[in-house]
């Protein structure tokens, strides 16, 4: 397919699904696709974070915090991995105000030339934001069932789900068919 130029964000944090995260490293790749791992950074240079089942470390040096409309429009996907991340990344200091992942999936929400992939346990980082999913077909984690419902989504029953620019996977053992999706979608833009 050769998708040299478009570039895709995916976020990250520790407790990620080892087998998830290094398919999409290589599988992307395969394609040409410019990979970034994006985080909070903290203020600080660079994190470890460690998978969930082998306590991988994965380094990553690169945050969604601060990036301009223009920086974001520049990426052709952003995708939210299943596992323990959108857990640790919805995080706020400040109840008041949307944890700054949820912020930056919602400016990505915002942006229809941007595929949003959100798989298994990612839904929950668009909790505080149900307008993005209600009224819109996806699938999740069937332990999030109840959740995709009481956020007014249309839980659907498949593997992976396409409604427009979102793409939904069921786990993160389906990680080979939602990336798939998502790579067959950008080789169609």
């Amino acid at each position: 397919m050769g998708l040299t130029g478009k570039k895709v964000g995916i976020l990250i944090e520790s407790d990620y699904y080892e087998k998830e995260i290094f398919y999409y490293e290589h599988r992307f790749a395969e394609e040409g696709i410019d990979l970034h791992w994006l985080t909070r950074l903290w203020g600080q240079p660079s994190l470890t974070f460690y998978g969930h089942e082998y306590k991988v470390p994965f380094y990553c040096h690169e945050s969604f915090e601060g990036m301009s409309d223009e920086e974001l429009r520049s990426y052709s996907a952003i995708i939210v991995p299943s596992a323990f991340v959108s857990d640790r990344l919805r995080y706020t200091e400040d109840l008041s105000r949307l944890a700054p992942a949820t912020e930056f999936v919602r400016r990505a929400f915002a942006e229809p030339s941007i595929l949003k992939g959100i798989i298994c346990h990612g839904l929950w980082l668009v909790s505080t934001v149900p307008e993005l999913v209600r009224g819109r077909p996806l699938v999740c984690h069937p332990n999030l069932y109840g959740d995709a419902r009481n956020m007014g989504a249309i839980y659907t029953d498949q593997d992976v789900v396409v409604d427009r620019d979102l793409v939904t996977g069921r786990t993160g053992g389906h990680c080979h068919l939602f990336a798939r999706k998502i790579i067959e979608m950008l080789a169609a833009c």
